[in-house]
């Protein structure tokens, strides 16, 4: 929320209530992926950039690929027009996101580690066609997480010392690897990839 939005309902509590009462009610029979699809297109419109890196993260952590986003872009293009839509890409392209290093590029499986490079117990991270991820290996079998914090997508560039945690280096958000759960400051999980194991080799998929 900006410094003004939060000025206003500390000013006009009441009024602003109504206000967001009314967003709120107004996407609540769309999917979260297409609402925050939405509110992507909204934030491009008035060229808000703090407001579109927010919702383009939550959006990608709905599922959304980087292809429906650029579809959604060129979709609105009747009332964006070009120069917004290239103003968006250029924000998008800045955050370094990997979803858009390949632009629209199809999921697909990804060989990440050697499943005998990783002890129980333990965490790696590894970078991987573009993308860094943390392996994990648990009693329960793997799971692979995203590098990036699912707040504003900050690298998160290693474990903390206990070996079980990870913390954000921008805003202190901290995850438990064993479950990829946000432990402090923020309320998301960390992002966790579909993974197999396949010939001895633990594979992710994005």
């Amino acid at each position: 929320m900006s410094d003004a939005l939060s000025y206003l309902v500390r000013s006009r509590p009441e009024a602003m209530g109504h206000y967001f009462a009314f967003l709120k009610d107004c996407g609540s029979r769309l999917d979260p992926k297409t609402r925050n699809l939405i509110s992507v297109i909204t934030k491009v419109h008035a060229q808000t950039e703090r407001g579109l890196r927010q919702y383009l993260a939550r959006a990608l952590r709905e599922g959304c690929t980087a292809g429906e986003v650029l579809d959604a872009l060129l979709a609105a293009f009747p009332a964006l027009g070009l120069a917004k839509i290239v103003w968006a890409i250029d924000v998008i392209l800045a955050l370094d996101l990997p979803e858009f290093s390949g632009a629209a590029a199809t999921p697909q499986w990804h060989d990440v580690a050697a499943t005998r490079s990783i002890r129980l117990g333990h965490t790696r991270r590894v970078e991987c066609d573009g993308r860094a991820v943390f392996a994990h290996r648990g009693a329960r079998g793997w799971r692979v997480y995203d590098s990036r914090c699912p707040h504003q997508d900050t690298d998160i560039a290693q474990l903390d010392a206990d070996g079980n945690t990870l913390a954000c280096p921008r805003h202190g958000w901290r995850f438990d690897v064993r479950s990829g759960a946000c432990t402090a400051e923020g309320d998301k999980p960390l992002r966790e990839r579909e993974c197999r194991v396949v010939n001895g080799r633990l594979q992710a998929y994005w």
